[in-house]
């Protein structure tokens, strides 16, 4: 069934043509959806109310009043087609309405007979059609033209006479004729093409090839002679157009500069070999990656035999790199790690290889080596190198390298074991001391299968419940009461048994389990802190330690926030120890997010204070309630005691400004002594407490510190603490 033809009437009525009445209601007018207009003043009103298909213009003569009329539809509605009725047979007239923008003219009368519905409605569908078919046409030919003239290529079109139809924009530039200048010329005389050779012009030549009706391409040797005479080396490739009965209705002449074609190859070939670079070097030093690495490896190791050499390996890994990257910015860590590339090369042959493993991590071949004494003195050379000073920036940096080494073939007969091993040997290094160099051992693959063995089940040991916290006290060292509580998290394997801490959390930070471990252990504590309250135990504070991974994630402050609201922990009661390297990472993200927990209550202690690159200006810049000494420093009270200055300007910077200061790895009583006389208000250590499970630790609370081994300082006595527990 044929979709209704929406009709828009125009009829004036006038005397003499009048519309028959019964045209619109004869059986086939029911196809017809008919909307009436009187005058033209109506057509504004109707276009957008009713959308007609077609306009049917009734009119008793097409005169100049009449072709007005038929302008202002046009103007209305040009993309409606208009059909005009008439009763007066003049074709000179008629043509003038076509040409003013009518579809169709058709007559009636006397002379021509009645219209009826099915001759009417079949004019105006064709009417509809013709309009619809002219608009795809010319939309079909813009978007020809646009794509011709977005295209490098020149394009040039001709009719069947040799005649420029069409040039595009490109065709223009490069022939120096504006297509409306060249519009009906012989393409001989707008596209002088001359062979390259002969100097001949061969613009008839393609109209003859065209002619023939088959394709030609000419790859170059040819020359374009452009308006301004100016000639450019072109290739160009004519065809024929077919018109009706296979008939050569025109041809196409596409060209292009053969210079510009031949710098793009250029181009393309320079960026070719760019990316193959790339592609086998470290887009930062320029040094062989990883890829290029094992090819320049599995070849030394080939022709080893031949010569009767070895191949050896370094792993290099540096010591401190971290420290600077995330106190000074990743900037200064790049032009860092280019230094150091910079010296590596200095160091070694130029038939060895230095490659960057990604990091602050360095490969580097040394091939036909014929003892295994070489590697060690290319190691020592390395690590002397590289602790030598780095100017950057105006920046004094100092780093030094860990190096583990592999040597072929005693360790292994491919690139990847090779490399493996070094790597393994590296760690053995950085565990023993740092700045050293460490061969690989056949039992250190032991160890290194121990740790992946470790890493693999550390995945189910939360669902297992196989973690539990236990808590080490801090002492107030001017009363000996408890302030607080530092939750450490224990781990028993069923196979293994105990597993430090010290091992398996650098595992689970490694492999993103450290996220999950850490709520764990927030939500544990904040529980158990709860449950001591409860009971009326003078806990003080809770404190929790938070690494750089946990902090950084984006869901960390609504974490915690989260967890004091589900135990219903008062946050007066939680401490987090972030260390240095922990605070420096995106320092002020860092910021707003511990201003954040302080405006909660929660409290904010600095850990491991002293090991790192911090200036004052940091103590100054977060939100910090109290500063934890790091271990090391009390330690030398024992193993260097004349070297105490660092330790007494910690606790002095701390007092002043204004922070509880808190001394780790309390492990002697001349510890104990000596942070008294130099008033550290709080330590925990050994020596004082172990950490306690927390059935010991709430006994601890009860009973306070009878048998903990306090000493009062000589500088102390007089009955100042007298309360003080022994």
């Amino acid at each position: 069934m044929c979709k209704k033809l929406r009709v828009l009437l125009l009829d004036n009525n006038l005397a003499g043509a009048p519309l028959p009445p019964a045209t619109f209601t004869e059986p086939l007018s029911h196809n017809i959806e008919l909307t009436r207009a009187d005058c033209m003043a109506q057509i504004p009103t109707h276009l957008p109310n009713h959308a007609p298909d077609v306009i049917l213009l009734v009119l008793e003569s097409p005169d100049a009043h009449g072709l007005e009329t038929l302008r202002k539809i046009r103007a209305s509605a040009p993309a409606v087609p208009v059909v005009l009725l008439t009763a007066v047979d003049d074709d000179a007239l008629a043509a003038q309405a076509l040409q003013a923008g009518a579809q169709e003219c058709l007559i009636m009368g006397p002379q021509h007979g009645q219209l009826n519905a099915r001759d009417l409605l079949r004019a105006l569908r064709h009417a509809v059609e013709r309009k619809r078919r002219e608009d795809a046409l010319f939309a079909e030919k813009d978007r020809t033209q646009a794509v011709l003239n977005c295209i490098d290529d020149a394009v040039v079109c001709t009719d069947a006479a040799g005649n420029i139809r069409f040039l595009n924009l490109a065709a223009e530039k490069m022939s120096g004729w504006p297509l409306q200048e060249a519009g009906g010329r012989p393409i001989s005389t707008v596209l002088q093409i001359l062979d390259g050779v002969s100097r001949e012009i061969v613009a008839s030549r393609v109209d003859i090839e065209a002619g023939r009706g088959a394709p030609m391409h000419r790859a170059g040797d040819s020359l374009l002679l452009r308006r301004d005479k100016i000639e450019i080396p072109i290739e160009y490739s004519v065809a024929p157009v077919h018109g009706v009965a296979a008939s050569v209705a025109g041809t196409v002449l596409v060209f292009r500069e053969i210079g510009a074609a031949r710098e793009m190859a250029r181009a393309a070939q320079k960026m070719a070999l760019e990316m193959a670079h790339s592609a086998q070097h470290d887009y930062l030093t320029g040094l062989p990656n990883r890829m290029l690495l094992n090819d320049r490896v599995d070849h030394a190791i080939a022709t080893a035999p031949r010569h009767l050499s070895k191949v050896a390996v370094l792993f290099l890994d540096l010591d401190g790199f971290k420290h600077i990257n995330d106190s000074l910015g990743h900037s200064i860590g790049d032009k860092l790690l280019q230094s150091i590339a910079q010296r590596l090369l200095n160091c070694v042959r130029a038939a060895d290889t230095v490659s960057r493993r990604g990091g602050d991590e360095f490969v580097v071949l040394l091939s036909e080596m014929e003892h295994d004494e070489d590697a060690a003195v290319s190691a020592t050379r390395i690590m002397e190198a590289i602790k030598e000073v780095h100017s950057v920036d105006q920046h004094d940096l100092y780093v030094t390298a860990s190096i583990g080494v592999s040597v072929y073939p005693d360790d292994g007969l491919n690139s990847e074991t090779l490399i493996k091993n070094a790597d393994t040997a590296m760690y053995y290094a950085k565990e023993n001391g740092r700045q050293k160099y460490q061969f690989f051992k056949p039992a250190m693959n032991v160890r290194a299968v121990v740790r992946q063995s470790i890493k693999e089940s550390l995945r189910p040991a939360l669902r297992r419940r196989e973690f539990a916290l236990h808590y080490q006290p801090k002492i107030r060292l001017l009363t000996g009461e408890i302030t607080g509580a530092e939750a450490l998290i224990r781990w028993t394997h069923p196979v293994r048994g105990t597993v430090s801490p010290a091992e398996f959390i650098p595992l689970a930070e490694d492999c993103g389990l450290i996220l999950s471990i850490g709520n764990w252990v927030l939500r544990e504590a904040c529980k158990q802190a709860l449950n001591w309250l409860g009971a009326g135990l003078p806990l003080g504070t809770m404190a929790v330690n938070v690494s750089a991974m946990e902090l950084r994630h984006e869901n960390f402050l609504e974490g915690v926030l989260a967890v004091l609201d589900e135990t219903g922990l008062d946050p007066a009661y939680l401490e987090l120890e972030l260390t240095e390297t922990v605070l420096m990472k995106n320092a002020e993200s860092t910021t707003s997010i511990l201003k954040a927990l302080r405006t909660k209550g929660v409290q904010i202690a600095f850990d491991d204070f002293g090991t790192g690159y911090s200036s004052l200006s940091h103590l100054r810049k977060f939100p910090l309630d109290a500063l934890k000494i790091d271990q090391s420093f009390v330690h030398q009270l024992s193993t260097a005691p004349d070297e105490t200055t660092i330790l007494t300007a910690i606790i002095d910077i701390g007092r002043k400004l204004k922070l509880r200061v808190i001394a780790e790895g309390v492990e002697t009583k001349e510890d104990l002594a000596f942070l008294q006389a130099h008033d550290c208000e709080e330590a925990q250590g050994y020596y004082l407490s172990r950490p306690l499970p927390p059935e010991q630790f709430a006994k601890l609370l009860q009973s306070g510190l009878q048998r903990a081994p306090l000493v009062l300082h000589p500088r102390l006595m007089g009955g100042q603490l007298a309360g003080l527990r022994r």
